[in-house]
């Protein structure tokens, strides 16, 4: 799934390729993308409504038009791509929505699975809960301090899944979290309250570090990600623990490890990461 340096990516990407542009008719392949309004809602609606600027906000893209919002959420497999002045190949793989502007650029969603989705909100009220009940942004609303004290508020929590709680804090997912905690040397089933205030400071700078690594790197394209322009990231080449089971740990050679936590897939260190 694409997290927040993916998602950021895309973001800086578009942002000046859409801005000022005025939507036409979309076209809908797949109209289960549309999640809000009804299919034949949406394409009524958003023709004719311009976009005054984009932004980020966790894992959601959100376009601010003359009225209201469009949100675009990739989920595991949905990619978004920006194809200037010219025909959209109707082999596009996995295409599913063609968002067209007046000047015939578009915006194309692709996703394999068909879990992302494309939500237009005239109002708060139309918006996702999913959206609503984001918590802060990690990468733009969290410093070292309120992070702390939010840590301090959930003792009993154990780490990973506090940190891939979005409604705590919102952009981190699977990627960047195990590498976060491996960077610290902090178990992925660690409980938040034995966690010493260096711990947690040094959780945060790794977190910091590691988003803006994967900014930097154009995101990690693992399987399915691609940037605006269609292209990979290079993030994937720098994981330490991510995807690495059974391979040595850069650290101390012992195998990485994967195990469920909350539900997730989880690699880790036995070695350097004792619980």
């Amino acid at each position: 799934m694409p997290e927040l340096p993916e998602v950021e990516v895309i973001k800086r990407e578009l942002q000046p390729a859409v801005k000022d542009k005025t939507f036409s008719a979309p076209r809908l392949i797949f109209p289960g993308s549309v999640r809000a309004p009804s299919p034949a809602e949406f394409v009524n609606l958003l023709q004719g409504y311009r976009v005054i600027d984009l932004q980020r906000k966790g894992k959601y893209l959100v376009f601010y038009l003359n009225r209201g919002i469009l949100l675009v959420h990739l989920r595991m497999t949905g990619q978004l791509f920006f194809v200037g002045n010219r025909q959209v190949r109707p082999d596009y793989p996995y295409l599913r929505v063609v968002l067209p502007f007046t000047d015939h650029s578009s915006l194309c969603f692709c996703d394999k699975r068909k879990l992302g989705g494309i939500w237009l909100s005239l109002s708060k009220q139309d918006l996702p809960d999913g959206f609503i009940n984001l918590g802060p942004d990690i990468y733009r609303q969290v410093d070292r301090q309120r992070f702390a004290r939010m840590l301090k508020n959930r003792g009993r929590a154990m780490i990973k899944p506090l940190l891939l709680n979005q409604r705590f804090i919102s952009g981190l997912g699977n990627i960047y979290t195990d590498e976060s905690l491996f960077s610290c040397l902090i178990h992925p089933r660690r409980q938040v309250g034995t966690l010493s205030p260096d711990e947690i400071d040094s959780l945060y700078r790794a977190i910091c570090e590691l988003l803006n690594k994967g900014i930097d790197c154009g995101g990690a394209s693992i399987r399915d990600y691609r940037n605006a322009g269609n292209q990979p990231g290079s993030f994937q080449y720098f994981l330490k623990v991510y995807g690495r089971g059974n391979k040595p740990c850069y650290r101390c050679g012992t195998p990485v490890a994967r195990i469920v936590v909350g539900g997730r897939g989880t690699y880790f260190c036995p070695q350097c990461q004792k619980e």
